[in-house]
């Protein structure tokens, strides 16, 4: 699974971004997709996740009432919709990939087999 992220940019407090992940596989059929993030310095941490069987979302408690995850079944394409961003919220975000993840484990990210590259969102205040 080859994974590709892309949305990331410079913004503005308050303002939005959406950043898309785009799958090179057949099907995701039985995988749950995440997206985390890194700020520099800090450690990798939960974003949001989505079981691409039934659409279970997960989300980071400091996050959920912000971003929003969703896929695209069609495309192999999951996004997260980021409103009022925060200068906090600047980092790499990765797109992550895996299957057979439980759900206690979802926040977890050696949980997931494949990352994409990351892309950058900087945030000016």
């Amino acid at each position: 699974v080859q994974l590709q992220a892309s949305g990331g940019g410079l913004v503005q407090a308050g303002d939005s971004l959406r950043l898309s992940c785009a799958a090179s596989v057949r099907t995701l059929s039985g995988y749950t997709m995440g997206w985390f993030r890194q700020a520099p310095g800090k450690e990798r941490e939960f974003v949001a996740a989505i079981r691409w069987n039934g659409g279970t979302t997960a989300y980071a408690d400091s996050l959920k009432d912000r971003f929003t995850i969703s896929r695209d079944i069609k495309q192999n394409t999951v996004y997260l919709q980021m409103n009022s961003l925060k200068p906090e919220d600047t980092a790499v975000y990765y797109c992550a990939a895996g299957s057979r993840i439980i759900l206690s484990s979802i926040r977890v990210s050696s949980s997931y087999d494949y990352w994409g590259q990351g892309t950058q969102v900087t945030v000016s205040s």
